[in-house]
Formats: structure tokens, sequence, C-alpha cells
């Protein structure tokens, strides 16, 4: 414990997860977290996941607990807890949010009715989106994906006012 605790005090890079890793869920709704995720997790220092469903797209997304306090922290400088439509914002934002820690086999389960939200069956792809995870049907996220085309334009206007460093050349 006292070594998780300076992990947390002094390791303050963040964590960057990526890659596409496929998975299946058991019957009880079990899955094999990758271990490639979780070697991120244990670098620094994390031990509890938040997991919710995507208010965006029909995936579920897994926050390391630090990420979901900042996101949390950073909605919350943007609410007044005295307006009863911000209150209705950040009470619908928080259903069904449910903290998650993975079991000494390091599988996570995931409970029946974000399967059912995520319309996941069996098969899982885990996509690393830098310091969040989420978990889809292979399905969905295939629907979900840009053209070639669409892509590369919303990237280039993303993109387009961005100051980009230069590599640095040596003369």
């Amino acid at each position: 414990m006292f070594n998780f605790a300076l992990n947390s005090l002094f390791n303050k890079e963040r964590m960057r997860f990526f890659g596409n890793i496929e998975a299946k869920t058991d019957a009880k709704g079990r899955v094999f977290f990758p271990a490639v995720f979780r070697k991120e997790l244990l670098s620094a220092g994390e031990e509890r996941l938040v997991m919710r469903k995507d208010i965006h797209q029909t995936c579920l997304v897994v926050y390391p607990e630090s990420v979901w306090n900042e996101l949390l922290d950073a909605l919350n400088t943007h609410l007044n807890r005295w307006n009863a439509g911000h209150r209705q914002l950040l009470r619908q934002f928080m259903t069904g949010v449910e903290m998650m820690t993975l079991d000494g086999s390091g599988r996570l389960l995931l409970p029946r009715r974000y399967l059912e939200s995520a319309a996941i069956k069996q098969n899982i792809l885990f996509k690393g989106l830098g310091d969040t995870i989420e978990i889809w049907s292979p399905e969905e996220e295939e629907k979900s994906m840009l053209s070639a085309e669409e892509f590369s334009a919303s990237i280039e206007a993303v993109m387009a006012d961005a100051v980009s460093p230069q590599p640095h050349r040596e003369q």
C-alpha cells in the first residue's frame, strides 16, 4: 500500500492507451483486460476504474479513476449546483457510472446492462484513446467509422489552423 501511495504522489506522467485489442466475454460477462492496458495502469499507480456508456456512441468508456476525477472536476467548474438545469445535467451524466476493479486474474466484469447498452454479445474490441479506453462491439465500431475521405477532410479541418513544430534539422 505504501508503494502505491508513493507511485501516486510522484508518478505524474499521463497514461497513454493506444491500440485495438480483440477479446471475448465469458458467460458471466467477464473479460480479460488487455495486458498492455493493465501495465499502463500499474505504472501509473491506478487501481480503480470508472465505466459509463459513452454519451455520443454505442460503446462503453473506461476511465482510470484519476482521469475520471479530472473530468468530473472540469465539468463541475461549469455547473452551478443551485441551478436546477445544471443539477439535472449532472444527475444524468452520473447515471449509470460505476466504479470497478480488476479481479485477481486481471478480468473486468461487464454487467449485463452495460453489455446490452453497447450491443455487445461476446466479441469485444478494446480501443485505447489516449487517457481512456473504449469497449465496442466490433459491428458497432465498424459502423461508427468515417470513410477515408470523411476522415481526411475532418482531420484537415480540425488541424488546419494548428501550428505544428517543425522537426529540428542539424546544419
